[in-house]
């Protein structure tokens, strides 16, 4: 999957312990090393900083997508060579996934949550076909992969719907991951709702 653009969604936190950002740089080096061009929040903090620092440090293409306000905040990293700044977080999301071949979450909050989960929503209706990688350090993604897993017992989605993502371990892994993704169509459409 080389040359492909990679969205990834990651956290800002300051105080998240330093495994997490010690990640985000690898997964940054890794993506940058295999030619992947990285889309991301175009935050200057947490795990979003660190991911920009992987990717730059191995002269790696990496684009921020951020908002006015969080401009007007000081936000957003200035060392980013394209900076894509937008209305609202609507726009930001939206322009996040547009056009990309893949869908990475790290560890992170409630935005972060909301961005995968609204990644796997999009994969299910077929409004977004590629793969999506959770990489689970430390662990961190169990307990929601536990409840999509229940979802899907519990007849809220389909079977079919548990090859919508793969979680991986490590930064290392990703790419392999990217590219094992199984195959996903707007055939989709046919099983999204459960009748």
């Amino acid at each position: 999957m080389e040359n492909q653009r990679v969205c990834v969604y990651c956290g800002s936190s300051r105080q998240c312990d330093a495994v997490y950002l010690k990640a985000a740089e690898q997964l940054g080096r890794v993506l940058a090393r295999n030619n992947f061009t990285v889309v991301y929040g175009g935050g200057a903090a947490g795990s979003m900083k660190s991911l920009a620092d992987g990717v730059i440090a191995e002269g790696g293409r990496v684009v921020g997508v951020i908002p006015e306000f969080m401009v007007k905040l000081e936000w957003v990293d200035p060392r980013l060579p394209e900076t894509i700044v937008v209305r609202d977080m609507h726009e930001r999301k939206r322009r996040m996934i547009e056009g990309a071949d893949a869908v990475i979450a790290l560890p992170g909050g409630c935005g972060t949550l909301e961005e995968l989960m609204e990644a796997i929503t999009w994969k299910r209706l077929g409004l977004y076909l590629g793969a999506i990688v959770i990489l689970n350090t430390q662990s961190f993604y169990q307990p929601l992969v536990r409840l999509l897993d229940r979802c899907i017992g519990e007849r809220f989605m389909d079977t079919r719907h548990a090859q919508m993502w793969s979680v991986v371990g490590e930064p290392e892994e990703v790419p392999q991951a990217l590219s094992a993704a199984a195959p996903w169509s707007e055939d989709c459409r046919s099983f999204a709702a459960l009748t």
